[in-house]
């Protein structure tokens, strides 16, 4: 289907297509957790164009490629939702637990009702300061997803996003440095932005940017991490709280950042911010059924994750995350590694928890849910520490009800 296939191994369209569908059909019996291959099925991709075949192949092959893939699939461009939703819509539906499929997404970013009228600290519930994160993803609606954009494409969306900086750059609460890893702007042209090695690994090392994305083969194999690094970077704050990645899985990964107790104020940063850089001529994100467009069907809707670093050493202290995953799961809470996902969790019992629902949820309830997960893991805590058994401490409200999404 793709030019690899057809062309690098020799095979006519009709070849690769038969050869897809026939190992989609062996996926489909050896991982029936894989959403891609649980609800694509051969007469559905028989009835749509060619055209819309090689788009959707492009769609679909990192699950076929990676049978151990939860969701398997990514979009290619911001119209694919649309375009296949017969398929699309199935995935969104299972993986962000709406069983009625009639659940609307409203995007809402007022936390005046939230909280004491808007504030959500940390403090009131007997934290100190902690590291605290709130991202989204966004791409633009003028180009391709990151799966299906090529060299040149790349860089001009870099481009593109270089003029949007040079206007942040000259605001106050937002201007800051650009690092870019494009090594050239093409056919010779200089990248005066160009960081070194050197510079890459402090950035990485400080999690500021991220890391070869080409070492992930569910981001290969769907064509995301292709032309690495041409097309990748990040802007940086002055004072290194608010940073955009460009070029990752999502066109645009805009996160603040600090360290402190009030969890409403990295989210309203953030919401002006974005307003800030839609505001600036070239710059409007992709909205469609499913809220903002994401890549991976896991982020649609909000596109954020609301984090916080927190200690919770009698819950790990096995020195694994296994008893905080089992006790967060009923709470709606991922947790993670210190570094973000696959990573190892803190020597003293630090680890990154965050809400996972993203679909058919607010941006207002997202922060609240954090707020009210990180007061109901403390109890939990609490009585593990106490010599409670943590599997029979009272189940947050809603429980059976939480949402499926990306561990």
């Amino acid at each position: 289907m793709g030019a690899a296939s057809s062309v690098e191994g020799g095979k006519s369209l009709e070849e690769a297509k038969a050869e897809f569908l026939a190992k989609l059909a062996q996926v489909k019996e050896s991982n029936p957790d894989n959403l891609c291959a649980k609800h694509l099925t051969e007469e559905y991709f028989n009835s749509v164009s060619e055209e819309d075949q090689k788009v959707l192949y492009r769609c679909c092959v990192t699950g076929v490629e990676n049978p151990d893939s939860g969701l398997g699939c990514y979009a290619m461009k911001p119209a694919d939702y649309a375009t296949f939703k017969p398929f699309f819509d199935k995935v969104i539906r299972e993986y962000h637990g709406d069983e009625t499929g009639s659940k609307e997404h409203v995007t809402d970013w007022d936390i005046s009702t939230v909280g004491e009228e808007g504030v959500l600290d940390v403090s009131k519930l007997g934290l100190d300061e902690v590291s605290m994160r709130v991202r989204v993803g966004r791409n633009l609606t003028k180009f391709n997803l990151p799966g299906l954009m090529d060299k040149a494409e790349r860089i001009e969306f870099e481009k593109t996003m270089l003029e949007a900086f040079e206007k942040l750059k000259g605001m106050e609460e937002y201007g800051g440095n650009i690092y870019s890893l494009s090594p050239d702007h093409g056919e010779g042209v200089e990248n005066p932005n160009k960081i070194s090695d050197e510079k890459y690994k402090e950035l990485v090392d400080a999690h500021i940017m991220f890391k070869d994305m080409d070492a992930d083969p569910y981001l290969k194999s769907a064509g995301i991490s292709s032309d690495w690094p041409y097309g990748r970077g990040c802007y940086v704050s002055e004072d290194g709280q608010f940073i955009i990645w460009w070029g990752e899985e999502d066109q645009l990964r805009i996160m603040c950042m600090k360290k402190g107790t009030r969890l409403d104020e990295v989210f309203s940063r953030l919401k002006k911010g974005l307003d800030v850089l839609e505001s600036i001529e070239g710059i409007e994100f992709a909205k469609g059924d499913y809220g903002y467009v994401t890549s991976c069907p896991s982020n649609l809707g909000t596109g954020m994750r609301a984090s916080v670093h927190i200690k919770i050493p009698n819950l790990t202290k096995d020195g694994s995350d296994a008893k905080a995953k089992e006790v967060c799961k009923p709470l709606g809470l991922s947790v993670r590694g210190t570094g973000g996902e696959h990573t190892p969790i803190g020597e003293d019992g630090t680890v990154d928890i965050s809400p996972r629902a993203r679909l058919f949820i607010k941006e207002a309830e997202i922060v609240a849910a954090l707020y009210e997960g990180i007061k109901l893991l403390l109890e939990k805590e609490k009585a593990a520490g106490e010599g409670g058994d943590y599997a029979e401490a009272p189940k947050a409200e809603g429980d059976e009800a939480a949402p499926k999404a990306e561990e």
